[in-house]
């Protein structure tokens, strides 16, 4: 056989994976590793789905999605996030985020690019770098900072050949938020430089403290923005997959044409479930929040209380506790967590050069659960201290 595409070959596989496995092959393992809601679809979101099926809404839709839903979709960036998006040609509606970030990402980038990229960031994101055949130059974000991006760093980061720079705020894995303000210090860059900015605000519904802020909401920068946002976290909808790219009419052309070739239209059902959700799904958005609220406080407390110093996130549902204290790595230190407790978390360094000596946990997991996670933690603590 002939050789495969080289760049794939050479991804690595996601760190993230390695351990969801691992506990999988495993009896009682208190998990904060995965990713997503551990609430189910709000039933009525479901409904509206079932009920499209029953009527044969069974059939492709437009490229673009339903224009229904793109309404829809408008206006609850509007009234949200004061983002302002015709629902005509500047909104697509995607198989999840990730199709978005590769979408955004296949119609910026050539080979010899160079694309900003946090760290720790997002798993997803250095491998879509790497098969747009760029460069990723990254950016380190610090427990100090809050993992807030600095505008000293951005400056310092950006050359002539660089074409975008990839946010994710609220953030996975760090948890960290950029305010308005945060956000205003780098707006004279960007518009100087004349980069892309690909937004991944899949978290945005599940900002704590503060407002939601976006580098969309600043006009003077607004047609160098692509937004990434969706339906998988804020309504307990990550297997439906279901997201929106939203950019000016320009790049959102183009980014049309790689979604009519390669996908057509995403899933018909998950459209008309996600109509529901924006119609009526707030109210469960709401309350899914309040309980992941909770969830942080106390896992947060119990972490530091242990001698993990931990950031409160202000956004998503994850932690990102400082294991360094320990003198373990980050992957010995969850590799011995989840054999010896049957705690499982994610290695800190599967986001990143700089996620090493931290680790990411999420608290989408009840409250008991998290609390005889946290004694199972500390009884791993104690028991480091004793050898």
């Amino acid at each position: 056989m002939k050789p495969i595409n080289k760049t794939i070959e050479n991804l690595k596989p996601s760190g993230i994976r390695k351990f969801f496995d691992l506990a999988n092959t495993m009896d009682n393992v208190i998990s904060f590793g995965v990713g997503e809601p551990d609430f189910d679809t709000p039933w009525h979101i479901c409904e509206n789905a079932v009920y499209s099926l029953s009527k044969g809404k069974t059939h492709y839709t437009a490229n673009r999605g339903l224009l229904e839903l793109r309404k829809l979709i408008s206006e609850f960036q509007y009234i949200r996030y004061d983002q302002s998006y015709d629902p005509e040609n500047e909104i697509i509606v995607t198989v999840g985020g990730s199709e978005g970030i590769d979408l955004a990402m296949r119609t910026l980038v050539e080979e010899g690019d160079e694309v900003i990229v946090m760290d720790p960031n997002y798993v997803a994101y250095e491998p879509a770098v790497e098969m747009a055949k760029a460069t990723i130059v990254p950016i380190t974000l610090t427990e100090k900072n809050e993992f807030k991006l600095k505008p000293e760093d951005l400056q310092a980061a950006i050359t002539d050949k660089t074409k975008a720079i990839i946010l994710n705020f609220p953030s996975n894995p760090t948890g960290g938020v950029m305010s308005k303000e945060d956000y205003e210090k780098l707006v004279p860059i960007i518009k100087e430089s004349g980069i892309y900015v690909i937004s991944d605000e899949i978290y945005a519904e599940l900002t704590f403290d503060g407002e939601f802020a976006s580098l969309a909401q600043f006009p003077e920068i607004r047609d160098q923005v692509i937004v990434i946002n969706g339906f998988s976290k804020a309504f307990a909808m990550t297997g439906w997959r279901l997201g929106y790219v939203l950019s000016n009419p320009y790049l959102s052309s183009q980014m049309v044409k790689i979604h009519q070739y390669i996908i057509m239209s995403a899933p018909t059902p998950a459209q008309y479930a996600a109509i529901e959700a924006l119609s009526h799904g707030l109210p469960d958005v709401v309350a899914m929040r309040a309980e992941y609220l909770n969830r942080r406080n106390l896992l947060v407390s119990r972490l530091n209380r242990m001698g993990l110093t931990t950031n409160t996130p202000k956004g998503t549902f994850y932690v990102f506790p400082n294991i360094s204290s320990t003198g373990l790595d980050s992957e010995t230190f969850c590799a011995r967590l989840l054999e010896e407790q049957r705690v499982a978390c994610v290695p800190g360094n599967a986001f990143g050069q700089h996620g090493e000596g931290f680790m990411r946990m999420s608290y989408a997991c009840s409250l008991d659960d998290i609390r005889e996670g946290c004694d199972r933690i500390a009884a791993f603590l104690d028991s480091l201290k004793t050898k």
